[in-house]
């Protein structure tokens, strides 16, 4: 299986631990909304690593010193519809001025690809970091889609998160956008004739919101 650079499984501990919770069938969209939340939060440590800081004078009850502080007013989270929308609050909690714009998607009827129908994002996108999150990447479409679209409007600082992909998903994604950062927790055992990722996690969206 080939391997790529800009391709990264946090298996921590807990996020596996997390993360079997959340595949478990019989879990049910409260605990799975509060898990997606939390496994989020713990991969969002290492997909923020590189976050630029800033030089800020502080008095401790001994001295005065220098720390650093993360502004984030740069940062713009950008979910797919639905699905990624249960992702947002994780990352929140870490950086909480970062701006959230709003991707939905559909797939056409006719080709088999995947259409805009709702596209928002903040101005100046060549200025911001953009962090496009959806638990699953299965086929790579609609972050590939996404991606391309970012890119369009001219943003240059791109990284994608999910919590499980698939290797199709993989290859296609990490082929058609090297220079995008791609963060997991799994890489999954294949695609079915459904396109469903395999062992997955079930329909990400009906499985948040209990609509199935």
């Amino acid at each position: 299986m080939k391997q790529y650079e800009n391709f990264h499984i946090v298996d921590h501990p807990l996020i596996q631990h997390k993360l079997t919770l959340i595949r478990e069938k019989t879990t049910g969209h409260k605990i799975f909304r509060e898990l997606v939340t939390e496994v989020a939060t713990l991969v969002a440590f290492e997909l923020t690593r590189d976050l630029a800081t800033i030089p800020t004078e502080i008095v401790t009850p001994m001295m005065a010193t220098t720390g650093n502080t993360v502004s984030g007013k740069d940062v713009v989270l950008v979910p797919i519809l639905r699905a990624g929308l249960g992702m947002v609050d994780g990352l929140i909690q870490l950086i909480p001025n970062a701006r959230v714009g709003y991707v939905g998607m559909e797939r056409d009827e006719e080709t088999h690809k995947p259409v805009h129908y709702y596209f928002k994002v903040p101005k100046q996108p060549e200025n911001r970091s953009f962090i496009i999150l959806d638990p699953m990447l299965a086929t790579g479409g609609t972050a590939i889609a996404t991606a391309n679209s970012l890119k369009d409007l001219g943003a240059t600082r791109i990284k994608f998160m999910c919590l499980i992909a698939a290797p199709e998903g993989r290859e296609a994604f990490c082929e058609t956008h090297p220079d995008i950062e791609v963060y997991t927790a799994s890489l999954d055992e294949k695609l079915d004739d459904n396109k469903y990722i395999i062992p997955g996690l079930g329909d990400a969206g009906d499985r948040l919101f209990g609509t199935k």
